[in-house]
């Protein structure tokens, strides 16, 4: 018994440690839900728009970190996209939140991305009227306001690297064609302005 019960100790922990790892790759990989956004660009919305030229809105939460990678990979994306595109960040601030809680580090990681302009989105209204619920998550509308992509620009829950958003954006933009015109978004939800339902140890890291 006394040989066995340091080997018996060491599976158990081995055991709850997969556990927790698989739990993680499971949120990792789990995309926000699916959204019915709109076929063309809504009549209600605020966002100005550069006449002759593609529009790209991402919707963001202050406080996911999951978003940090959806900003790195749109500065990625911008980097190759100059003057092909309009991008805007938008970032949600709820009603009676704070000037401080609006500005963290992600809305000045937005705003030194290059060509692309930060908005906040008071209580959620412009999320609302592109019927966008999470975090990260890109809209791209044609010149003639008709939606040609949504999804998301990560391959998984803050992580960065190459991901069919970005490859199905960039053919777009170069006027190629693609078969694809959405991709899953791997996000918080916009609906949680405190984030309550994300966990302890987030898989948001790089």
């Amino acid at each position: 018994m006394k040989i066995w019960f340091p080997w018996l100790l060491a599976s158990i922990w081995l055991m709850a440690v997969g556990l927790g790892l698989g739990g993680l790759l499971v949120y990792d990989f789990t995309p926000g839900p699916d959204s019915v956004i709109p076929a063309s660009w809504p009549a209600q919305s605020k966002i100005a728009r550069l006449s002759g030229q593609p529009t790209l809105v991402m919707f963001a939460h202050p406080d996911c970190p999951c978003t940090r990678a959806s900003l790195g990979e749109l500065a990625e994306l911008m980097a190759h996209s100059q003057n092909k595109v309009s991008a805007y960040v938008l970032f949600l601030h709820p009603k009676g939140s704070s000037e401080g809680w609006l500005h963290t580090d992600l809305w000045s990681s937005a705003q030194a991305i290059p060509g692309v302009t930060v908005q906040a989105d008071g209580e959620g209204k412009e999320a609302g009227n592109f019927r966008v619920t999470t975090s990260g998550q890109v809209v791209l509308y044609d010149a003639e306001n008709r939606l040609i992509f949504h999804g998301g620009i990560t391959p998984s829950r803050g992580h960065y690297g190459d991901n069919d958003g970005i490859s199905i954006i960039l053919k777009l933009l170069n006027h190629e064609k693609t078969a694809e015109t959405a991709t899953p978004v791997f996000g918080c939800s916009l609906l949680d302005p405190k984030l309550e339902d994300i966990p302890e140890v987030s898989a948001c890291t790089r």
